[in-house]
């Protein structure tokens, strides 16, 4: 009789601290994440065409569609904007509550007038964005993007750009709603947008 109370409370014992591991690592990984979700957030001072200077509390009042990349990217950047503008004529009227931009993190070789000359490309509708190395550290670090440059001696170029690939979702005020793969399909990206769009 003893032994099976003993082995009763083992069993108790090993429960609460079985809970109480779940419970210390399932918390702060949600507040965690909650935290790191809010430090995302929509703030620059760029240029765009003919070095018009566009910041972010100019443009409160439309939903942004973000991605940062670079214009001599080979092949993920103009997939992603391409994707992008792809989902925005499928959305028909629906897509005028949202503005899509381009960031370069490149600004050695992209001038804001670049940047949007090539945002132009995949539409009259994107926002092509650069400015000085300072500037658009600070504006990637807003959105929390990672970019490096990398020396690539093979290349004619001299070197590439290493960045994260997320296309983000800000509401009217700058704030952070959902970001999204490079690599999501157009009905996925769709399906999102109408979900946080209202």
């Amino acid at each position: 009789m003893k032994k099976i109370v003993i082995s009763w409370l083992l069993c108790v014992l090993a429960m609460v601290g079985l809970l109480a591991w779940a419970g210390h690592g399932v918390l702060p990984q949600k507040e965690e994440f909650g935290r790191g979700e809010a430090l995302v957030k929509a703030d620059f001072t760029l240029a765009t065409a003919n070095n018009k200077v566009v910041r972010s509390q100019d443009l409160k009042g439309n939903y942004l569609l973000v991605y940062f990349g670079f214009t001599h990217c080979p092949d993920i950047c103009p997939t992603t904007l391409l994707l992008m503008n792809n989902v925005l004529e499928e959305m028909g009227d629906h897509a005028a509550k949202i503005k899509p931009i381009f960031i370069s993190v490149d600004p050695e070789r992209d001038t804001p007038q670049i940047a949007s000359d090539y945002a132009s490309h995949f539409s009259k509708n994107f926002l092509g964005l650069s400015g000085t190395p300072e500037q658009v550290k600070h504006a990637a670090d807003s959105f929390k993007v990672y970019y490096s440059k990398v020396e690539d001696k093979n290349s004619a170029l001299g070197y590439v750009v290493d960045h994260s690939g997320f296309i983000y979702l800000m509401d009217k005020h700058g704030e952070y709603l959902a970001h999204f793969a490079a690599n999501v399909s157009d009905q996925e990206l769709k399906q999102g947008l109408e979900h946080y769009v209202k």
